[in-house]
């Protein structure tokens, strides 16, 4: 009998744990009205959560883009090599030679990790086991399925903690004291130590940092809990930077610097107070009340956590009150002096509606 059903019935974790207790080999294909995901799997083991080829929706082709190792350029020359002859992104990232087998194999896992933590979220859809549709070529990577369920639970946990710890993505941040020399940094902090400066928010750093997001903001949070890192003011939406304090997109290609030269880095630039150039701001699309940017500002962190919720749990609460008892927001984060957050569940928690109203 084909393994088939309805994630209301089952959670995804508790379908990929029996196929890889059974040590089952096929592939996982879900939908959830307009989305589609795969999970590919090779002897109970996780291999990929992408499809073979190179779609424009290519999970690994976005992630790569996202953290910054493919530039524009090359993933335009990568669909123009694809079109023409159809081999997959893993061959040609490799043997066209943007990545080397060992690089890719290690962005594999992060991007096949990434996903994982979106789909276990997933609380209603269909989904069905295809024994007959198997990887085809010889994976790079096979992911215990213990394990990485461990850690994308971990990660679902923790970004909810995120969430309301970056409630406000205009907060500018900058450098409170250095590590000391023999302090062990992660690549990740090492990353974001080169970005962070005082001129730039927290929006900008995760956006130019070279990671996902949650791992930017996974590593920002380690960095404020050590008080390398604090919050030093915040530019209001819409306030653009002068040329020399704008972030430039970082290159694909990277050095990696060790710690010491970094940390001394660090200190000459905090002595000369030179600008760090790194990545071009992008502004978040926020929907203006009048003229109020704390009104705007509050409605794009509850519409963030709306959509969190969403994803949790296939709708949208019935009152806002619900994210406050769930430890979503706080109750402040829904008012204003003299406004108070209008909230409307429309289609039967499928849409709603959001702004504030005079009291």
């Amino acid at each position: 009998m084909a393994l088939q059903g309805n994630l209301r019935d089952f959670a995804l974790t508790e379908i990929l744990q029996l196929l890889g207790t059974q040590k089952k080999t096929g592939c996982l294909m879900l939908e959830w009205n307009t989305e589609r995901a795969q999970v590919y799997l090779l002897d109970g083991r996780l291999v990929s959560t992408r499809e073979p080829g190179m779609s424009p929706s290519d999970p690994l082709l976005l992630f790569l883009v996202r953290v910054h190792r493919l530039s524009d350029e090359q993933r335009r020359g990568l669909t123009s090599i694809h079109r023409e002859s159809g081999r997959d992104l893993e061959d040609l990232l490799v043997n066209g030679r943007y990545l080397d087998a060992e690089e890719l194999q290690g962005f594999i896992e992060r991007q096949i990790l990434n996903d994982l933590m979106t789909l276990v979220r997933w609380e209603n859809g269909a989904y069905r086991f295809d024994p007959k549709k198997r990887w085809p070529d010889t994976p790079l990577v096979r992911l215990s399925m213990e394990g990485a369920l461990i850690e994308a639970a971990r990660r679902v946990d923790e970004q909810r903690r995120y969430v309301l710890q970056f409630n406000d993505p205009h907060k500018l941040l900058g450098v409170r004291d250095l590590p000391d020399p023999d302090e062990p940094l992660s690549e990740e902090e090492k990353e974001l130590f080169g970005i962070i400066d005082g001129h730039h928010t927290v929006a900008e750093v995760v956006d130019a940092a070279p990671l996902s997001e949650y791992e930017a903001y996974e590593a920002l949070h380690r960095m404020l809990e050590a008080q390398w890192i604090e919050v030093v003011g915040r530019r209001s939406p819409g306030v653009i930077e002068t040329p020399s304090e704008t972030v430039e997109r970082r290159p694909a290609l990277r050095i990696s610097v060790p710690h010491e030269v970094l940390v001394a880095g660090l200190v000459l630039a905090a002595a000369a107070a030179l600008p760090i150039a790194t990545r071009a701001w992008r502004s978040p699309t926020v929907t203006p009340v009048a003229t109020d940017v704390f009104a705007s500002q509050r409605l794009a962190v509850v519409r963030d956590v709306l959509d969190l919720y969403h994803r949790e749990h296939g709708h949208y609460p019935e009152r806002l009150s619900e994210l406050v008892e769930d430890d979503w927001v706080r109750s402040d984060q829904l008012e204003l002096p003299g406004e108070r957050m209008y909230y409307r569940v429309l289609d039967r928690g499928a849409r709603y509606q959001l702004d504030f109203q005079g009291r």
